[in-house]
């Protein structure tokens, strides 16, 4: 996978971060993969679970601020090609297969009501 946008979004003036970039990806990553989406529970992960120390190798555990500013200034501007590169690497290995595809619909209540839903085409018109 090519992680050179992620690394991109690095000042090259600031100080080398002390968990790598790609390794903080693969946590997050693996971390939703095994529902686990609050930085304090992936932090507590990395800290417990051979499987994310495994994943870090050998770099020092990352906070929960860590995490959470990795998620929102480092990821934000490449997560869809990372993401993409992921599922491209996973169907040429044989892990993943397109020939059945399900689409979520899902009707979320809203906080604002929550004893009622709105429809695509209400919102779409509005």
């Amino acid at each position: 996978m090519d992680y050179s946008k992620l690394y991109r979004s690095y000042s090259s003036l600031g100080r080398n971060p002390s968990v790598s970039p790609k390794r903080l990806f693969k946590v997050m990553v693996y971390a939703y993969s095994q529902g686990i989406y609050t930085t304090r529970k992936i932090e507590e992960a990395c800290r417990l679970n051979l499987a994310f120390q495994y994943l870090l190798r050998g770099d020092p555990i990352p906070d929960h601020n860590t995490l959470a500013r990795f998620r929102r200034e480092r990821l934000e501007c490449c997560i869809e090609d990372l993401l993409s590169q992921l599922v491209e690497w996973l169907s040429e290995h044989g892990e993943i297969s397109f020939e059945h595809l399900f689409v979520d619909g899902t009707k979320v209540e809203a906080n604002a009501n929550k004893y009622s839903f709105v429809w695509k085409k209400a919102v779409q018109k509005n």
